[in-house]
């Protein structure tokens, strides 16, 4: 995936650092499926999807979901963008591996844009990484590193209003890029043209604050109410005085976290699911006796849309946490790992909660994803 460079080099001379151009990333890639399965995957309701169009000089974005209706003689240049195809296509999460080398508490998903030759969605630059892997055609890519942060106004999209490329490279099925954080860019289509962008999430300090405050409320509490058997009359009735000040203060001032809250905030929020995403669980469940029957033969995968993490003490999975205390530490390890498990035989806590999750439609049975 890297072409010479070892995964230690890369991260310490590329990552969050500079570009890099890898060609022939992944020998023979021609993508994962053709435009029209793209657009099919735009019709539904529970993927999120985009169409960018240039029409006359301006700019506009439509959100999904669409219909074929949508891409009938669509007038201007346009392209369509596809987030998370890898909650819905196997080969999907699969491709996502190639990128283990990366945590997945840091992992996005997977986007697959589709645009005709010429066009693209203007020149801008991203707040997170990415890989940009060349699927079907090829793009003209150019960077910039030293860019204003000027944007055209009015537009729906966060496009810079000037952007002089500083390098340009045509990368064709199988070449990749990665780009760091806020490298300017802009991808021509050449032909029609399907990128795969790997993202990787990079909450900024205020959305990371403002969480792990709503969930210290969740799983914080403080006893007593406020008191002031010493209140004293005041000259001015609406003022709020010092006496009250100070006590707030004190109460305010008791709040302490340590590192097991942070740990404990960082699984739960890193591993809820987006707010589209919902679980399918089995319609004719199978009993638990015959599930652990078939998971000892056959293995067990997570669904493509559960994100399951873990800590010294804990697993973490769709937004829930349970303590490893008395489960089977290596298997769940290596389920979050991999993503899958070859013939399960485990202890009865922990084949009771596969259960559980099998019944959630967190986890499905074989050992091969989705």
């Amino acid at each position: 995936m890297l072409g010479e460079l070892s995964t230690s080099e890369f991260l310490r001379d590329f990552w969050q650092k500079k570009p890099l151009l890898i060609r022939n990333a992944i020998p023979g890639f021609e993508g994962l499926l053709d435009p029209d399965e793209l657009k099919g995957l735009s019709f539904r309701e529970d993927v999120q999807s985009r169409i960018v169009t240039f029409e006359e000089g301006k700019w506009s974005l439509e959100h999904g979901p669409f219909g074929k209706k949508d891409f009938r003689r669509r007038p201007g240049c346009w392209t369509l963008l596809v987030q998370g195809v890898n909650h819905f296509l196997a080969e999907g999460e699969k491709l996502l591996r190639h990128f283990d080398f990366i945590p997945h508490a840091r992992l996005d998903d997977l986007m697959v844009s589709f645009a005709p030759n010429g066009c693209g969605v203007g020149p801008h630059f991203d707040s997170y990484d990415v890989f940009l892997l060349q699927g079907m055609g090829g793009r003209r890519w150019q960077i910039s590193s030293n860019q204003g942060r000027e944007l055209v106004p009015d537009a729906p999209l966060r496009i810079l209003s000037r952007f002089d490329p500083e390098q340009e490279w045509i990368l064709e099925p199988g070449d990749m890029l990665y780009l760091p954080p806020k490298y300017a860019h802009n991808g021509i289509a050449l032909g029609d043209s399907m990128t795969y962008s790997i993202g990787f999430r990079a909450p900024s300090h205020q959305e990371l604050a403002t969480q792990f405050l709503v969930h210290l409320q969740d799983h914080f509490e403080i006893s007593g109410m406020y008191e002031d058997p010493d209140l004293e009359a005041q000259d001015h009735p609406a003022e709020i005085g010092r006496n009250m000040l100070e006590k707030v203060g004190k109460v305010i001032d008791s709040i302490r976290w340590d590192e097991k809250d942070v740990e404990q905030f960082l699984g739960l929020y890193l591993s809820e699911p987006k707010p589209h995403l919902f679980f399918d669980p089995p319609s004719r469940p199978l009993s638990e006796k015959t599930f652990l029957w078939k998971i000892r033969e056959s293995g067990i995968h997570l669904d493509l849309r559960s994100q399951m993490l873990f800590t010294e003490d804990h697993i973490f999975i769709n937004g829930e946490m349970l303590s490893l205390g008395h489960l089977d530490r290596s298997l769940l390890v290596m389920l979050a790992d991999r993503r899958s498990a070859p013939e399960v035989d485990t202890d009865r806590d922990t084949a009771s909660l596969l259960y559980q999750w099998y019944r959630e439609g967190y986890i499905g049975i074989g050992g091969e994803i989705g």
